[in-house]
């Protein structure tokens, strides 16, 4: 008989005798208890102290009979409840779901499952096909880039009257603030809370055109609505903001004017 035969009959015997073991002992402790102890044969086949306890498994200082007398126990979770929806309806942010524990993992089981699930709203809202627009991130870059434009003479297209929008930054990622370059030095001017004016004239706003892209012409709560932005010249540099108002010339200082793309 090989070794491991031996062993394993020699286990038996024990366990039917009853000597040194979780089961004569009467011992089956949770987590880490240094008071269940006996003596007797241990998984190691060492004898000595024997231990009854959860953490045995790790230490592997277990009694013999570990396994039979205290045996592992799954962890038992509910089903998953409803996805509780966007924060913000039209913003790409998260949706939620949980379940709970039902029955806790025992004697070295293992671990329950995460019990929190979260998913993109994007996708989620536009189901209803009535966000696409609000999820197109605005495009901008420096007002100054406005006489640029002039100077070229890009407004051959007739008499376009162009407008602006009032957005207030609600966040910001920490990459416009690492803008060093001379053209994206102007994205170091951007700070949450603060209220900006972003300009819409063509080629932005085209011919037969409305409005730009990304200016939440379409939301349907102004002010209550997130909407995206990105720093042209920086992809690092995006966040969101909330539009306050729509108005036919910006009045915000120089530092604070904008361009849609």
């Amino acid at each position: 008989m090989s070794p491991g035969g031996l062993w394993a009959l020699l286990v038996l015997l024990l366990a039917r005798r009853g000597e040194g073991s979780c089961q004569s002992a009467g011992l089956c402790c949770p987590g880490r208890d240094l008071s269940c102890v006996t003596q007797g044969w241990r998984l190691d086949r060492s004898y000595g102290e024997c231990f009854c306890d959860q953490a045995c498994v790790s230490t592997l200082d277990c009694c013999h009979d570990y396994d039979v007398a205290c045996p592992a126990v799954p962890c038992v979770v509910s089903e998953w409840s409803h996805w509780s929806g966007c924060a913000e309806p039209c913003r790409a942010t998260v949706r939620v779901r949980q379940r709970t524990i039902l029955q806790d993992a025992q004697n070295g089981a293992r671990p329950c499952p995460a019990l929190l699930e979260n998913a993109g709203c994007a996708e989620y809202n536009d189901q209803e096909r009535q966000c696409r627009q609000t999820l197109v991130p605005a495009l901008i870059t420096t007002g100054g880039y406005g006489n640029a434009r002039k100077k070229r003479e890009v407004l051959d297209s007739g008499d376009i009257a162009g407008y602006c929008v009032e957005f207030q930054l609600t966040s910001m990622t920490e990459g416009c603030q690492r803008s060093v370059g001379s053209h994206t030095r102007w994205m170091q001017y951007l700070r949450e809370g603060h209220y900006v004016c972003v300009e819409c004239q063509p080629p932005a706003l085209g011919a037969g055109q409305t409005h730009c892209s990304g200016d939440g012409e379409n939301a349907t709560e102004d002010g209550h609505v997130s909407l995206q932005w990105q720093a042209v010249g920086n992809p690092r540099c995006r966040g969101l903001w909330k539009r306050v108002r729509r108005q036919d010339s910006c009045a915000c200082p120089s530092v604070h004017s904008f361009l849609f793309i």
